[in-house]
């Protein structure tokens, strides 16, 4: 997988110089709006919680205004991913084909896309036309002022994408990418008859063949996933296509998510404001001179931060801007770097205050705080397994240059990474001490690096804001459309019936607990691969939990085994969207983490099976 690129291009022609210009306006467009959305994100969650907290005088319409502008980023940060290239695809096949094969997969990259817009934009503007009849609780006005964005941003992401044809150059490349997308879609539509009548099977066709076959010839993720979702609901039943915009509405719009366009942000801003350096300096003084030191404090500052947000791709996105320059000046490699990352994801999936974890008390009706408990234990063990991993690859590394810090180097450090290091304290006694919600969180961390930077590192580079807030936009866009996409496939997935065979298949098995539990692990790594970990737990968690406790499987074990198989299958190439989000934040070509995870990815299958096979690390300090 790779950031998507556009063809090069020849000796510009007329309708090419036509085209570029059509791409200046539709940047300036579409940029400038995005970055104000993120300002104004910011600005009114802000509002909300100095209003509430110090104020005592709630404004009950901050979180309304917020998610309906919320959808609007997410659509046009969308588009200027997509205009810039910046959406997420699978390159590792591409990358090994011919010279002209693979020029020419780079333009069904983009003509695919196309496919899946102009399918989705007749859906899209009848779901803003039925939501026009509801009215917002707290503004009093329509709800079709949100939905627009869907229309509009697919309109505009549709209008970007013949641009970006036009401007190929190569005539016959571009008529054989659409003739190839146009036979493939046609070839479905006329099995229709015939798929119809397979049932289940058809699961199988679309959300394993056709996503594979878009996926490994470099189709952006999120549209492979769309395409596919489109494809089975349009072709193999009679659901009103708006009802699958109007998942991926739900999906995308969510407002625990918005905190991932805003630690992107923040991630940003303490690069910029000096803050990054300054905790660099301190730690790399007490673990740069052991070998793989600041992989340890990766997998260490995951833990820390990992549940604040609520969302795995906030977490890392507040992590790796921080770590990464510093890793990589000191010779880590950039593909064992994401590898790593993704991989702490997958291990902190545990640790409180979890989205997942209160999703999985709520539905399953399992104790949150048993949860909150049980969760941390498990985390520290695949910890372990994951810094054996560092170890192991570190040992030879050639320290003899590294000189070890002093004591009073270390202090004085410290003392300058002080305000820095506490930043992540601060956000977490936030969150705990109710003074903001997990999304809100993210504007105190904004507002507490901003003065940082001002009042005592004093760097602030005014001119780098506009730049940073449209990478936030490009990044959270290209991120948040594949949560989309994948929100309706799991919607999918649920009315056609195959959730409640799959549990009750699994009831069926012999072998008692242990069997049932083996198969939890691998149905949910495989789970945990294609949808996002709420709506697998939304979907399979109450058919679940009964039958392991049948089995007499504790509540708590059996989460915490179910929740660390989805994150190792969310995380792990090439079809987990935790892994292609891990390579968006950190900017790192994909498929150069494909095979530096591996390792990884068995440590972290190693401490899942530990945390399965003895259930006193899950339940030990529960009263």
């Amino acid at each position: 997988m790779k950031i998507m690129q556009t063809v090069p291009l020849p000796h510009p022609a007329p309708h090419r110089g036509i085209a570029a210009k059509l791409d200046t306006v539709l940047g300036h467009l579409v940029e400038i709006p995005a970055a104000l959305l993120v300002v104004a994100e910011i600005v009114v969650l802000l509002a909300g919680v100095t209003s509430r907290y110090a104020l005592h005088t709630p404004l009950v319409w901050s979180d309304e205004l917020a998610s309906m502008l919320f959808l609007w980023l997410a659509m046009l940060g969308a588009v200027v991913a997509l205009r810039r290239g910046e959406h997420m695809r699978m390159t590792a096949l591409v990358g090994m084909a011919s010279p002209g094969m693979r020029a020419f997969l780079d333009v069904v990259a983009i003509a695919a896309p196309l496919a899946f817009l102009a399918m989705v934009i007749g859906p899209a503007i009848d779901f803003a036309q039925d939501e026009a009849f509801i009215t917002t609780p707290a503004l009093g006005i329509s709800n079709s002022w949100r939905a627009a964005a869907l229309p509009i941003g697919s309109g505009l992401m549709l209008l970007v994408a013949c641009v970006r044809l036009v401007r190929v150059g190569d005539r016959k490349l571009v008529l054989g990418a659409l003739a190839v997308v146009a036979a493939i879609a046609g070839a479905f539509y006329a099995a229709s008859p015939m798929l119809k009548d397979l049932g289940n099977l058809n699961l199988l066709i679309f959300f394993v063949g056709l996503v594979a076959l878009c996926v490994l010839s470099g189709v952006p993720i999120a549209f492979s996933f769309g395409l596919a979702t489109f494809g089975y609901l349009a072709l193999t039943t009679s659901t009103p296509l708006e009802v699958v915009v109007g998942r991926m509405d739900e999906g995308m719009s969510h407002l625990i998510l918005l905190s991932v366009p805003l630690f992107v942000f923040l991630g940003q801003l303490i690069e910029m404001t000096g803050m990054a350096a300054a905790m660099i300096a301190f730690l790399a003084s007490l673990l740069g001179h052991v070998r793989g030191g600041l992989s340890y404090v990766l997998v260490g500052a995951m833990y820390l931060v990992s549940g604040i947000s609520g969302s795995k791709a906030a977490d890392m996105a507040a992590v790796a801007p921080v770590l990464f320059p510093e890793m990589k000046a000191r010779g880590a490699k950039p593909g064992d770097l994401v590898a790593l990352l993704a991989a702490t994801g997958a291990q902190t999936e545990t640790i409180p205050p979890s989205l997942v974890l209160i999703t999985l008390g709520s539905v399953t009706g399992v104790s949150i705080s048993a949860l909150f408990t049980g969760g941390m234990l498990p985390g520290i063990v695949l910890a372990i397994t994951l810094c054996a991993v560092v170890w192991w690859r570190y040992r030879v590394d050639d320290l003899s240059n590294v000189k070890r810090a002093s004591r009073g180097e270390i202090l004085r450090k410290l003392a300058i990474a002080l305000p820095a290091l506490a930043l992540p304290f601060v956000i977490r006694a936030a969150v705990v001490e109710g003074v903001a919600t997990a999304t809100e969180v993210s504007t105190i961390g904004i507002a507490y690096a901003v003065l940082a930077g001002l009042l005592i590192y004093r760097r602030f580079e005014w001119a780098r804001l506009k730049p940073m807030l449209i990478d936030t936009a490009a990044l959270s866009g290209a991120i948040l459309l594949i949560i989309g996409a994948a929100t309706s496939m799991a919607w999918a997935l649920t009315q056609s019936g195959f959730s409640g065979q799959l549990a009750r298949a699994m009831a069926a098995l012999p072998g008692g607990g242990w069997m049932f539990m083996a198969a939890s692990i691998l149905v949910f790594i495989v789970l945990g691969s294609v949808l996002e970990g709420i709506p697998a737990i939304v979907l399979f968690g109450p058919l679940m939990f009964p039958i392991a406790r049948q089995m007499g499987i504790n509540d708590v074990h059996y989460a915490m085994v179910v929740i660390l198989s989805m994150g190792v299958g969310l995380f792990a190439p090439p079809f987990g969207v935790g892994y292609y989000s891990a390579c968006a934040v950190s900017r790192i070509h994909p498929d150069e983490g494909m095979k530096p995870i591996l390792g990884y990815i068995a440590a972290l299958i190693v401490g899942l099976i530990l945390v399965a096979a003895i259930p006193w690390i899950s339940t030990g300090f529960l009263k």
